[in-house]
């Protein structure tokens, strides 16, 4: 099974994706802005953090294409964006597969021992 398969974009793309969900506060943006868009002070008022640090947080979120901004008259209000994590699902989904055969092909062996164990053990005297 081959696990690779992804360009020179895509692992880029893929770097900055985990780099970003590595943090703790950018996942609980992220989740906030799963239930809708938010502004930055909408964002920032769970936690005990400045503005200008959410806002660094909201441009590694930016860079790895999972958040984008829109424009509604005064206020930038931010927006989750799937791409990048259907790419993240994407990858882990080849990985899942990988080790769910792997433990398939083990439980397989597992019981075949059990079964021969078992033969073995009818045929002692």
């Amino acid at each position: 099974m081959q696990l690779t398969g992804y360009g020179e974009g895509s692992s880029d793309r893929l770097d900055l994706t985990f780099a970003a969900l590595a943090d703790p506060t950018r996942r609980a943006i992220l989740a906030r802005l799963a239930r809708g868009e938010a502004s930055v002070m909408e964002l920032a008022e769970p936690f005990e953090m400045t503005q200008p640090a959410i806002s660094k947080h909201l441009k590694v979120l930016e860079r790895a294409g999972l958040i984008s901004r829109g424009q509604d008259a005064q206020r930038r209000p931010r927006r989750l964006e799937v791409q990048s994590l259907r790419e993240a699902a994407r990858w882990l989904e080849g990985y899942r597969r990988f080790w769910e055969v792997r433990f398939q092909h083990l439980d397989s062996l597992l019981d075949a021992l059990k079964t021969k164990g078992k033969r073995h053990a009818r045929t002692k005297p």
